[in-house]
């Protein structure tokens, strides 16, 4: 495979290109007709200075660049793919036919003109540290509003943002003994700095018509191939995204380990003049491929040494996605969380909602929320390691965060686990009302940028099913709780001052009916309702704007569709997620998921919640888990202690619920609470019948839970499965396709699909409307 990069800024020097000015008259004197001065003189002899002025030097290397192809195209030379660095990107899109020499030009005069115009900020090149490194370096200093603006090779990277914060970092990294060059630049390019100057020209290029590349060419914002009608997209959110060029190499190893390249508008007889030869090759010496689907150029990567046929779905469907099901919902979120979908997979218990889920989606530009409840705090960092080795600063993913009034010490540990790793998105579920912990997650991610608007780098989606719940996410974070991370060092007075002037969270899900806890809520009461309390909040509140979401019931298009119809943001699945190749529930388990239909689920009292009656929502199909719950609480009720329940009923709970006396079960129950610690919950249950009597009922629900995630066959009868109804909806929507069997669901496959026969259902939806009004 022959590969063709095009240098962006920093290849220019005076007298570049003597040989191509005479060569090429006609599209020299066109350039300069356009340009309105001599390109050529510029290039040679730069009579005013200019050529160093990014306004200037962008037009130069462009023209460039494109002669020099047309020169190597005279030769004889062939091209199977296409890379440039940054400004380099417009030039391998011209040879891909994406557009002329003129347009590619007019594009390149109005960018360099924006950037040009953009005041405030530096960058700076740091050598010698890895990417993963840097940035590690830079959260430990609290330098979270620093971005990395180009990721050059395993070796080298571009740090942007406010002056100050850049020679601050500077200085770290020198006392560290890491180079740190400032460059000569006028503003943070590549970074948030910049989304004001893509706005703008992201209105710019709707006046033009692009085609789509006839020749592979790897996005500077995606490392992968451009796929079909992305030139617009992609163009615009370079300006304000990083130059993944490390990766983009990696994926060009990816499709041919030994590919050859040229680097067109080089000069290797200058020092430095072959600046992307040498970062080719430091990571071809370094670096690991990546390996995608050589069919699926849009594909996230999955790295992998061959391809594997359970990813063959995906590929399908990455392939044949529409353009419409990335529209769907509130394009503020999608670029809010960096997603392709306005989809999210919600967080299901004890790692259901696996990292192996959550890496599925991030690749594939939907967010998912690795399922901590129920796992240790070492159990949670493994997790969160394996995450974030497998993918890229970029690519979206998040934890949840369980509320533990019972032991808020365990609720604030976890957070600090997160601040620890830098996990930047929770998802907050069972929250009643806000906790020191989650105050300290959210305003920990406070700043400032550079024109001292507030940036909020810590994200919290808040599943709430209640309004007043709602209203608090919705409002700033209680005052005392504020003020006492402040006396504690925990957060810094800015932070604290700061806090008072955004909300807790900037994005609701509404949880209707759902599988596990659940209220019970109806969507069509409750979003609205919400919506109603969203717009009255606003109209006195921080800028950002909040999203809503729904999330409940959702397992079929028609349930999705009116969903983003009544107004939904994004929407959130879980059940259905349940029972894919990567979710963390056993594979018995998904084979009785798998066959369940939309009258196959039950409500039973809820195990941590039991004396409250509190209700879950679980499968109810090859399982009699359901009735013997609501069995336990009715004893609960009815009775008040374990001594005053008929010997006859007691007996039938020895045999068939516990398997044991239930003398054995309180013995056990105990034992789970000194380990614990709880000495008060202990004294309580053996002062009280009652409370001793709801502790051994509580034993039935973990015990039922630890034999669903056992695996073992042997008491399937007693599984305790959270599910809703919407898996048995999505299972009669797939059967009779590919992915009626469990084992041929990926994660990725089934939302993208979902996403895609909703675009189409709104569609056809809106025809009919049409229709209807015309006759």
């Amino acid at each position: 495979m022959n590969v063709l990069l095009f240098p962006g800024q920093g290849a220019q020097y005076k007298g570049m290109g003597q040989d191509l000015w005479a060569a090429y008259p006609r599209l020299v004197d066109a350039a300069s007709h356009l340009l309105g001065y001599s390109i050529a003189d510029l290039c040679l002899h730069d009579p005013h200075h200019q050529l160093r002025l990014t306004q200037y030097t962008q037009p130069a290397l462009y023209v460039l660049n494109a002669l020099g192809w047309y020169r190597w195209q005279e030769a004889g030379g062939t091209v199977d793919a296409l890379a440039g660095h940054s400004l380099g990107e417009y030039s391998a899109l011209l040879v891909a036919g994406c557009f002329d020499f003129e347009t590619g030009l007019r594009l390149v005069q109005k960018r360099g003109q924006l950037m040009g115009e953009a005041r405030g900020g530096a960058m700076a090149a740091v050598l010698g540290m890895s990417a993963d490194a840097l940035q590690t370096f830079l959260r430990e200093h609290g330098l979270d509003s620093i971005d990395l603006a180009n990721l050059n090779s395993p070796t080298q990277s571009v740090i942007a943002g406010d002056t100050a914060t850049i020679n601050q970092a500077a200085a770290l990294l020198v006392a560290r003994d890491v180079q740190c060059v400032p460059l000569n630049v006028s503003a943070p390019f590549h970074s948030r700095y910049m989304r004001e100057v893509q706005q703008v020209f992201a209105t710019f290029l709707r006046d033009f018509t692009f085609q789509d590349p006839v020749i592979p060419v790897i996005a500077n914002a995606t490392a992968r191939p451009y796929g079909a009608g992305q030139v617009a997209e992609l163009l615009a959110r370079q300006i304000a995204s990083p130059v993944w060029w490390t990766d983009s190499i990696r994926y060009l190893m990816g499709q041919d380990l030994d590919f050859s390249y040229q680097e067109i508008g080089a000069d290797p007889k200058r020092i430095g003049g072959t600046v992307l030869g040498k970062l080719v090759d430091e990571t071809r010496r370094t670096a690991t491929p990546l390996r995608v689907e050589p069919d699926s150029p849009t594909a996230g990567a999955v790295e992998k040494s061959v391809p594997d046929e359970a990813d063959m779905p995906t590929k399908r469907i990455l392939a044949s996605r529409s353009s419409g099901a990335q529209c769907l919902g509130s394009a503020i979120f999608r670029e809010r969380y960096g997603l392709k979908y306005a989809y999210v997979a919600g967080a299901m218990y004890r790692g259901t909602a696996s990292p192996a889920l959550v890496i599925r989606l991030g690749r594939a530009g939907m967010i998912g929320y690795l399922g901590t409840g129920g796992l240790s705090l070492t159990q949670i960092e493994a997790a969160i390691q394996t995450v974030q080795a497998e993918l890229r600063s970029t690519e979206p993913y998040g934890l949840n965060l369980l509320a533990d009034y019972e032991d808020p010490a365990n609720e604030r540990a976890t957070v600090e686990l997160y601040l620890k790793y830098g996990v930047r998105c929770i998802e907050a579920a069972a929250f009643t009302q806000m906790t020191p912990a989650l105050v300290l997650f959210r305003l920990k991610g406070l700043s400032r940028d550079a024109t001292g608007q507030i940036q909020c780098a810590h994200r919290v989606l808040a599943k709430v099913s209640r309004l007043e719940v709602a209203e608090a996410f919705m409002s700033p974070a209680p005052a005392p709780i504020v003020e006492a991370l402040r006396q504690a060092g925990a957060i810094t007075a800015e932070q604290a001052a700061m806090a008072q002037q955004i909300p807790m969270s900037h994005d609701i899900c509404v949880e209707a009916d759902s599988g596990g806890h659940t209220d019970g809520g109806i969507p069509t009461i409750l979003l609205p309702a919400m919506l109603q309390l969203r717009q009255k909040l606003s109209e006195h509140r921080d800028r950002e704007p909040i999203c809503m979401g729904l999330a409940g019931g959702i397992g079929a298009p028609a349930a999705a569709a009116a969903a983003f119809a009544m107004g939904a943001d994004f929407i959130l699945t879980g059940s259905i997620n349940q029972c894919t190749v990567e979710s963390g529930a056993t594979d018995l388990v998904k084979a009785m998921l798998q066959d369940a239909g939309i009258h196959d689920t039950a409500y039973a009292p809820a195990g941590d919640l039991f004396e409250m009656g509190s209700r879950v929502q679980v499968l109810k199909k090859g399982v009699l888990f359901p009735m013997r719950a609501n069995k336990l609480y009715a004893l609960y009720t009815h009775y008040d202690s374990l001594e005053a329940i008929p010997e006859t009923v007691r007996g039938q709970l020895e045999r068939n619920f516990f398997k044991r006396s239930l003398g054995q079960v309180w013995d056990e129950s105990l034992h789970y609470l000194q380990a614990q610690g709880r000495a008060k919950d202990i004294a309580l249950a053996q002062s009280n019948p009652k409370v001793r009597m709801a502790r051994v009922f509580r034993w039935y629900f973990r015990y039922s839970t630890e034999l669903a995630f056992s695996g073992s066959a042997d008491d399937r009868v007693n599984y305790q499965v959270h599910t809703g109804p919407a898996l048995g909806a999505f299972n009669q929507w797939v059967r009779g396709t590919e992915w009626e069997p469990w084992n041929k669901r990926h994660v990725d496959a089934i939302a993208i699909a979902l996403m895609d026969a909703t675009a189409q259902h709104q569609q056809t939806s809106y025809t009919q409307f049409l229709t209807a009004q015309k006759g």
